[in-house]
């Protein structure tokens, strides 16, 4: 396999364009899709017909708008290029009306009560900046959804209005140095994602799985991570295969999939892709955990992309790396060799800094949902409060200019390892905090908290929105200042003094920083419940309406619809565990305890010992008795949650009420598993799932 004969085979990209399309169409394109041109509506049709026939020699027959509504995943509608011609015969026919505007049903869709269900007419429309793209014989035309009446029921839309926002705020800081060559400033992100394989077998058989992502029972395995002897490991060769075939899909869709291990928990492993601009790492984000999907299946596993699929083992994140860089390909988050010098990377730096710190909420509500809950702040992923690491240098850096002292800085140490054979290897000047929500790492800030299974637009919304408004405020003051280096040193300066508690470089794991972030003032928003609610706070209705990335409107409908999903998400696994329980465990104990009763009765006869049958035999009838309780006390507060009209009302009772009580119904079935002879349980064990591949 040769890759670059293979990488993009299925994109219509640059190279593809310029074979296709006239020199004057892909010229006007290209203007679209690198400097944020108006699309010029003239050529659409010839585009349009380059597309289908680029497609039909690909052996496509259909075409979708593949856009994200607000579920999370994608969508598409299929669509044949067939059309009649005389004589009742066919042609592959394909307007340029038809690659700008397709139509969906858009009551059907989470509208946040936007949309009523006799509402029905949305569009998807064309989105030029993404490239156009060949899956399972369909043209995937990447577009975004909107209704009848102009309201956003995306995520692509909203993402693409916060790169505006930031580009044109980021020009403004620019331009205050004298660079007036940067046309362009764009957001970069790369993605890593981590997930779990296991055999599809084991994934059937489990209902909780099949039906809530997790398993909602299941008792600690003899051998869980302890060993750390996974991460990192040998990798097995049923999941080497499955990651070369991942690997040719996605780079046959032209993403840039590079890194690939083991991660710390059994049958857990990890993918990066090389970094790019941010709504084309959000496409291909999606496109990986669709092909990832569809790859498993074909080599009989299953890839559960959950936040928390098993107990007592690491969950799943997403690390977001994101960045901002000019059309000249500087990275603007890159210190240089003098950070201290470099008051242009100062000041975006501490746009970072002041963001993080005034829009907290934020931040935290966007990594919100029923899965992440389980794992952030589980010492295997950074806890719910935000901060920001900056490491030992660029904390020093910002120390010395808040103090008014030189910084003298570090010369790179290197480390001598005491083998010979071995190079010297510089030293970093700054490790990396792997417990932090919000780190920076070189020249770029990683954001750690978000689940597996989210859409990176939503926490890119955030983030380039929140920098955005901040770089706005500083260019507003800096542009009206005589002296701009006074200026510039005294803003830095006293942004450091106000938003300096949000920065920390120890362990966000620990007790005591949780103590000291509750004497800074820092925020801590344990669940979903508590968080989302503030999504539609005065201050960030402005922010968003200020920038224009969202209207009140499309900020009270999104915050319905992530209220609604939390408390659907908790219905379906609440009435998943009273169906395992009542109709598998429950069954299941009893025929092993009548077993056992027999044993009792035998033994008895023939005067033997029964003391340990008979401490069995009450252990799992009471634990047993109090499962089944537990199970009518979910089934009667999951009837008394859906008489709550209010959404955050509603969120808040199954995070105090419903939630307990399903970790109540769980600890004693997972003890009773502790305690049923195998043969008797109705489904696989953790050690069965975990170790399968």
């Amino acid at each position: 396999m040769k890759v670059p004969e293979i990488f993009g085979a299925n994109v219509f990209n640059f190279q593809v364009m310029q074979d296709k399309l006239p020199k004057e169409v892909f010229k006007s394109l290209k203007e679209t899709i690198e400097k944020g041109a108006m699309l010029d509506a003239g050529i659409a049709g010839v585009v349009a017909n380059a597309m289908k026939d680029w497609a039909v020699e690909k052996g496509a027959t259909h075409y979708t708008h593949w856009f994200q509504p607000m579920t999370g995943i994608t969508a598409e509608k299929h669509d044949s290029f067939i059309s009649p011609a005389k004589e009742g015969k066919a042609i592959m026919d394909f307007s340029g009306k038809e690659l700008v505007v397709g139509e969906s049903d858009a009551s059907s869709f989470p509208s946040g009560g936007v949309r009523a269900t006799f509402e029905a007419r949305g569009y998807t429309a064309w989105d030029p900046t993404s490239y156009a793209f060949i899956k399972d014989g369909t043209l995937c035309i990447p577009s975004t959804f909107f209704s009848y009446s102009g309201e956003v029921l995306d995520k692509k839309t909203p993402l693409l209005r916060s790169m505006r926002a930031l580009n044109e705020q980021a020009l403004r800081i620019l331009r205050l140095f004298g660079n007036t060559s940067v046309k362009r400033v764009f957001p970069t992100v790369g993605a890593e994602q981590e997930y779990f394989l296991i055999d599809r077998k084991m994934y059937d058989a489990r209902k909780d799985l099949v039906l809530s992502g997790r398993t909602l029972f299941g008792a600690k395995p003899p051998k869980g991570q302890e060993l750390e002897d996974h991460y990192f490991g040998p990798i097995k060769l049923r999941v080497s295969a499955f990651m070369k075939e991942l690997d040719e899909e996605l780079w046959k869709l032209g993403i840039f999939a590079k890194t690939e291990h083991n991660e710390v928990a059994p049958s857990q492993h990890e993918l990066a892709p090389i970094f790019t601009v941010t709504n084309l790492a959000s496409d291909q984000n999606q496109l990986i955990m669709e092909t990832m999907k569809k790859v498993a299946s074909r080599h009989g596993l299953y890839c559960l992309l959950h936040e928390k699929p098993f107990k007592g083992v690491n969950g799943s994140g997403k690390h977001n790396n994101w960045s901002m860089s000019t059309d000249k390909g500087v990275n603007l988050l890159d210190p240089g060799s003098t950070p201290a010098e470099n008051g242009q990377f100062m000041l975006f730096l501490m746009a970072v800094v002041k963001a993080v710190d005034d829009y907290q909420d934020l931040l935290r509500l966007t990594v919100t949902s029923a899965g992440n809950d389980h794992r952030l702040g589980a010492n295997e992923a950074p806890p719910a409060i935000v901060s920001i690491y900056l490491g030992e240098e660029l904390t020093e850096v910002i120390d010395a200019l808040e103090h008014g002292v030189k910084y003298e800085g570090k010369s790179k140490q290197i480390m001598r390892l005491g083998v010979n054979t071995l190079p010297e290897l510089p030293k970093d000047t700054t490790d990396r905090n792997r417990t932090s929500p919000f780190a920076f790492t070189g020249n770029k800030f990683e954001f750690r908290m978000l689940g597996s299974t989210f859409s990176i637009a939503g926490p890119n919304i955030i983030v380039n929105t929140i920098v955005a408004d901040t770089l706005r405020g500083f260019a507003d003051e800096l542009e009206k200042a005589d002296d701009l280096n006074a200026a510039l040193h005294e803003l830095v300066v006293r942004t450091i003094k106000k938003h300096k508690r949000i920065i920390f470089n120890g362990n966000n794991y620990s007790e005591e920083w949780t103590k000291e972030a509750a004497r800074r003032g820092l925020l801590n928003l344990k669940n979903s419940a508590e968080a989302l609610p503030r999504f539609a706070d005065k201050k960030n209705v402005e922010l968003f309406e200020r920038n224009k990335v969202f209207t009140e409107r499309e900020v009270r409908s999104r915050m319905e619809i992530m209220l609604e999903n939390y408390c659907k998400v908790l219905t379906i696994e609440g009435l998943t565990m009273i169906e395992m329980g009542r109709q598998d465990i429950y069954p299941a104990v009893n025929a092993y305890v009548l077993d056992l009763c027999r044993t009792i009765e035998h033994k008895e006869k023939a005067s033997l010992s029964v003391s340990t049958e008979k401490k069995i035999v009450e252990r799992l009838s009471k634990d047993n008795e109090r499962m089944f309780c537990k199970a009518e006390e979910i089934e009667a507060l999951l009837a008394e949650a859906r008489s709550y009209a209010d959404a955050a009302e509603q969120a808040k009772f199954f995070a105090e009420k419903i939630i307990p009580v399903m970790e109540e119904m769980r600890a004693f079935a997972d003890d009773m598993e502790c305690y049923t002879a195998k043969k008797y349980w109705p489904f696989p064990t953790y050690a069965d799932i975990l170790f399968s591949v």
